[in-house]
């Protein structure tokens, strides 16, 4: 199952539609390719369409997505060769050994559809008689327990996470949840849009309460107690913009401490109810949340707690329940909230269930067909090079001061790279898969994978665990760990080609090495030192020059426009904007480094820099609906795809060098931004 780390720094995915006025062009490609430009357009008025404009023409979103670009591509591309893998081994019987007996098993049951119609509410009705028998508020505790092994975060996630800091060690950690909108804002906000969303989600539950079989009145009710309960914690919760800043997530305390806080729960009965190892002491990451949420337990009467907590049953269960439930989930959440028209194919599913729940398994066997080892080889050698020239750029930098660029310096020095895959695979033997049962399975997955990360409460950190699947088309970097993150599912065209030149490879998958490094020194990865832990290592004036600094990008990026008057909020994507920013510089750097004293001939007509530009404007080549969009940006700490293209170009110089951008262009910013 791939858990992200709360402070982890993703590539992600984002978009943006744009009308093309370039001719079509052809729909499928997979790498780098020139003609899938709009080379009717300007580079220095738009330079995104200009290298996407064909791209953008040609391709549709489809009706089963709500985004469509060259990450969706890739990933679509990895399902199949996934699919393929999985409907091999997902015969019975045979020579399989105990890694494809479970990945085939898992598979075979998930896409068992008439099996799963036939077992219709039985999987999940012992649980919900249990919570039909709460008698008192204090029996919340064990029902609690009982979701969250199930992959639910009813009111709160628990596990565990690093010291901030000691990063040297595991703590339990307690968190915000609870939610069933995106975030907290579709609750309180008061516009037009999200009171509209807001009716739809209430609606969206009373049809679920009915699929239950509780009449109109009854199911009307529920749905009603669910919003309200929710509601209430949305205005308990802390907001992303909040949530970037390190501080705010850090609240050390006993359990003594944490019963104090939120009195409501029974903190002992719940971790016995966990069987957790012993908790000494625990990272609280939103006290007031929790505080909240303790006196919801008196305030808020039983009957609708029962109504909640069926609700976040059925919302964890619904993938695998009969096809009403899948239906009434895909109409709310795929086409209501991101404008998706119909629901993904039935193996696509499943293939995501299985890299969910069996991911270490089901990668080894896609590195075993897909990595190879030349490619490994050289992505190490552009990881060197990256780091060479981020070196580089420190020590050049006019505005840090000695004693902290020697800090930045060893910080850098000690990031560890992961590349393709994990040393050592995830050992599954604890989680039992049993053929045609679909449910069951998943329940078992996110119990083995809960009880994983409570295992490792006070234990060390082990430095090589991924977070990570390998088939995933994505990178991060983690700042507790101090190191980036690079699946092997992300390591092919368009990001990077071992078939491509060197420009190509470091506008794709080199200025994706270097934002992940970048992280390293943005706004929140900053505040950690070289071995993870919290701490200002910085000058004040060091600082106070990196926060001016860093605002000027805030402020641009606050400027553009997403869609309609909806805006791109420059708090939540300054982390992100300022990587894109010194990814593509550094690329850059690197670049020019390796290709000195050889000959660079123009490939289609363009100069290496060139090249490295419009590499990293096609692999943010995205279209999105109006619903998705308005998503991203009101819960994505990352820019749609025109702005981390255009965005980053404006500051460039380099850019402006390389396609003859006069000032006063468009693509050239009369102040430009730059923190690295």
């Amino acid at each position: 199952m791939m858990n992200i780390p709360r402070l982890a720094f993703l590539l992600i995915l984002s978009a943006l539609p744009l009308r093309a006025a370039a001719p079509a062009a052809a729909a499928k490609t997979l790498g780098f390719d020139a003609s899938v430009m709009d080379k009717t357009a300007d580079p220095c008025v738009d330079f995104y369409q200009y290298a996407c404009g064909g791209w953008l023409a040609a391709n549709p979103i489809p009706s089963d997505q709500s985004r469509w670009g060259r990450f969706q591509e890739l990933s679509e591309r990895n399902k199949a060769i996934l699919r393929d893998l999985l409907e091999a081994r997902s015969a019975p019987g045979g020579k399989r050994d105990a890694t494809d007996q479970k990945i085939g098993d898992y598979y075979a049951s998930c896409m068992d559809e008439a099996g799963i119609e036939a077992k219709g509410l039985s999987p999940v009705r012992p649980e919900l008689d249990r919570i039909e028998a709460i008698a008192s508020p204090a029996e919340l505790t064990e029902a609690l327990a009982r979701l969250h092994y199930s992959g639910s975060r009813a009111i709160f996630g628990f596990g565990s996470s690093q010291d901030f800091k000691d990063a040297t060690q595991m703590i339990a950690e307690a968190d915000q949840g609870g939610l069933g909108l995106p975030d907290r804002d579709y609750y309180i906000k008061e516009d037009a849009k999200s009171a509209g969303q807001r009716r739809q989600y209430e609606e969206h539950l009373r049809r679920m309460f009915g699929l239950l079989g509780e009449d109109v009145e009854r199911s009307s009710a529920s749905a009603r107690a669910v919003m309200a309960f929710e509601t209430a914690l949305a205005r308990a919760s802390q907001d992303l913009v909040a949530r970037r800043e390190p501080k705010n997530l850090y609240h050390k305390m006993t359990l003594d401490e944490l019963a104090k806080l939120a009195p409501g729960f029974d903190w002992p009965r719940y971790l016995t109810a966990l069987d957790a190892p012993r908790v000494r002491s625990l990272n609280v990451v939103a006290p007031e949340f929790l505080r909240q949420a303790s006196v919801m337990t008196a305030s808020v009467p039983l009957s609708d707690w029962k109504a909640y907590l069926r609700w976040q049953l059925l919302r964890a269960k619904a993938p695998l329940l009969p096809k009403a439930f899948v239906d009434e989930n895909f109409d709310f959440y795929g086409k209501q909230l991101t404008g998706a028209k119909e629901l993904r194919s039935r193996w696509k599913r499943c293939v995501d269930l299985t890299d969910r729940d069996l991911g270490e398994a089901l990668g080894r066997r896609y590195v075993e067909k897909t990595f190879g080892a030349k490619g490994k080889k050289r992505m190490l050698q552009m990881v060197a090079n990256l780091e060479g020239a981020l070196k580089k750029d420190i020590e050049g930098l006019d505005w840090m001061t000695k004693g902290t660029k020697t800090q930045a310096q060893a910080k850098l020095a000690a990031i560890a790279n992961k590349i393709g895959y994990p040393e050592t695979w995830r050992d599954y033997g604890k989680l039992a898969v049993v053929r045609g049962d679909a449910l069951g399975n998943a329940e078992r997955g996110a119990r083995f994978e809960f009880e994983r990360r409570l295992a490792r409460i006070g234990k060390p950190v082990d430095r090589a665990e991924w977070e990570m699947t390998a088939p995933t088309v994505n990178a991060y970097y983690n700042p507790q760990m101090n190191d980036i993150n690079f699946p092997a599912g992300i390591l092919q065209p368009p990001f990077f080609d071992n078939a491509m030149d060197d420009a190509v490879n470091y506008g794709g998958i080199g200025a994706v090495i270097g934002h992940e490094l970048t992280h390293g020194f943005d706004d929140e990865g900053r505040q950690f030192d070289a071995r993870g832990n919290l701490r200002d290592w910085w000058t004040a004036a060091d600082a106070k020059e990196f926060e001016n600094r860093a605002s000027c990008i805030e402020s641009q990026y606050a400027g553009f426009t997403a869609i309609d008057d909806l805006k791109l909020n420059g708090k939540l994507t300054l982390g992100e904007n300022a990587a894109d920013n010194g990814g593509l510089r550094i690329a850059h750097m690197a670049l020019t480094e390796t290709l000195i004293g050889k000959i660079t001939p123009k490939r289609d007509g363009f100069t290496a820099s060139q090249r490295l530009f419009l590499g990293w404007g096609q692999i943010w080549c995205t279209k999105m609906t109006d619903e998705a969009m308005r998503m991203l940006v009101l819960t994505n700490p990352h820019s749609p795809g025109k702005f981390r293209v255009n965005g980053v170009m404006v500051n460039m110089p380099e850019f402006a060098q390389a396609f003859s951008c006069g000032e006063g262009r468009p693509m050239v910013s009369p102040k430009a931004c730059r923190v690295w």
